[in-house]
């Protein structure tokens, strides 16, 4: 018996865009007629540590299987942050419910100072200098939120300046 040399080619994994991170997993459950039905829910931050970030739930009877859901989800609500530098252009309070993040530009060198949930989207998101606290809720889906709204608001100096019609130069002096 004759054996063929020929290797099959090998499955070329696709090459992760984006890093992701599980900020929470939940079980739940719904109480049925037959007793109680237990569910997984995920919380998944997903980025690419160049200004892209997005968040994600997922619901399902396996946690892995929670996971893919909120992964998805995540890559479809994706947004861009403004940087400046390695920092964020200025200071911003997002709010979501009752939670409330605060962001505040840190100079080179310090860090990412921050708690779970908001250290997750900053650190995917590529911020490297930044310091932030969370006010009220501490649900992390609603600090994630708080965090997204901050972000979303964020404004670079030029997107300012062409706003008022005016130059960079006459907005920061």
């Amino acid at each position: 018996m004759q054996r063929d040399n020929k290797r099959r080619p090998r499955r070329r994994r696709e090459e992760k865009l984006y890093e992701e991170r599980v900020v929470n997993i939940n079980r739940v459950t719904k109480v049925v007629k037959g007793g109680r039905r237990f569910r997984f829910s995920a919380l998944v931050v997903i980025g690419d540590k160049k200004g892209k970030v997005g968040f994600g739930t997922g619901k399902a009877q396996e946690v892995p299987d929670a996971i893919k859901k909120a992964i998805e989800d995540a890559k479809r609500n994706l947004i861009k942050i403004p940087m400046y530098g390695k920092t964020i252009p200025h200071e911003i309070t997002g709010k979501f419910g009752a939670g409330e993040v605060f962001l505040k530009p840190a100079v080179s060198g310090t860090g990412v100072i921050a708690g779970g949930p908001v250290r997750a989207v900053l650190e995917l998101a590529g911020v490297e200098d930044i310091l932030s606290k969370s006010l009220g809720s501490a649900t992390p889906i609603n600090i994630i939120r708080a965090t997204f709204d901050g972000i979303t608001r964020l404004r670079t100096a030029e997107q300012v300046a062409r706003s008022r019609g005016l130059t960079v130069e006459e907005i920061l002096h």
